[in-house]
């Protein structure tokens, strides 16, 4: 599968997007923040994300590095997306892909990325 258009969101739907993004090349994670919050993850450039709503209904986490910007609905707590940059400067969005309309990450084939021991 290729590159494809999606929307997504947060759960009480303050926070709405569109993104095209390759979902085969998801990812899961063992780090102290993914593994809790069950994430599936797929990356695309932010230039390919737009953020349509709810920029006001965001807050902001950072923790190890602090160099991923992680968003959550400060309404229902829900992390749908996350700002980072590649080491090249290239600045990507982190799509969580459970929160994308239509898709059952449960049935992709990811890939594990252990970031507990990054």
């Amino acid at each position: 599968m290729a590159e494809e258009h999606y929307k997504g969101g947060c759960q009480c739907g303050a926070v709405k997007y569109e993104v095209d993004v390759d979902i085969d090349q998801s990812i899961t994670c063992n780090c102290s923040r993914c593994q809790p919050l069950g994430m599936v993850l797929a990356f695309t450039p932010r230039t390919k994300f737009h953020l349509h709503s709810g920029s006001d209904a965001l807050t902001e986490f950072r923790f190890n590095k602090k160099s991923i910007e992680h968003l959550f609905c400060k309404i229902c707590g829900v992390e749908s997306f996350a700002y980072g940059q590649l080491p090249d400067g290239t600045q990507m969005a982190a799509i969580n892909v459970n929160c994308l309309e239509d898709v059952d990450p449960r049935a992709l084939q990811t890939q594990h990325m252990d970031g507990r021991s990054a």
